[in-house]
């Protein structure tokens, strides 16, 4: 389908989980879907299951990751791990479930995999990145004592995907 076919674009719901604490680091959480329920159960513990297995090795930053769980309008799930290192660089690992166009052996949402693309997010992924970057600097970087309970808690809003201006 062209560019131009395309169905008009529509923001997604955003919803905002606690933080958690994976294999020693604390993960904020973003979830994306068009359900007003929001992400089920079944594929958000698939999805936090492989989360360890994308996450860097320690290497002295403040051990810090944001997550976008993204559940797709077909069979597909996305989960996108940026995980803070080097001080002010962000690391990217990514896995997929559902979608065998990204390599995945089947439709179920529920069976992660993680996909050799160059690929960080959609449309619909990317807001979080924006806020996630001016919180590190706001928190971590600028002050002179970085405070990562303050970036922890400074995350997006539930709301939508965009139209936050």
């Amino acid at each position: 389908m062209a560019l131009t076919e395309t169905p008009a674009f529509a923001e997604k719901l955003l919803t905002v989980p606690p933080p958690i604490e994976v294999a020693g680091r604390r993960v904020k959480r973003y979830h994306v879907t068009t359900d007003p329920a929001g992400i089920t159960p079944e594929v958000e513990r698939a999805a936090y299951a492989i989360l360890p297995e994308l996450l860097p090795e320690p290497d002295g930053t403040p051990p810090a990751t944001f997550v976008v769980l993204h559940r797709g309008g077909d069979d597909g799930a996305y989960l996108n791990v940026y995980s803070w290192v080097w001080d002010n660089v962000l690391h990217f690992k990514g896995a997929s479930a559902g979608q065998p166009v990204l390599g995945c052996p089947d439709r179920d949402p529920t069976h992660f995999v993680v996909p050799d693309l160059p690929w960080i997010g959609c449309v619909w992924e990317l807001p979080p990145i924006l806020h996630e970057r001016d919180a590190w600097v706001r928190h971590m970087l600028a002050p002179e004592v970085p405070d990562l309970a303050a970036y922890l808690a400074d995350s997006l809003p539930d709301g939508t995907t965009g139209d936050r201006t």
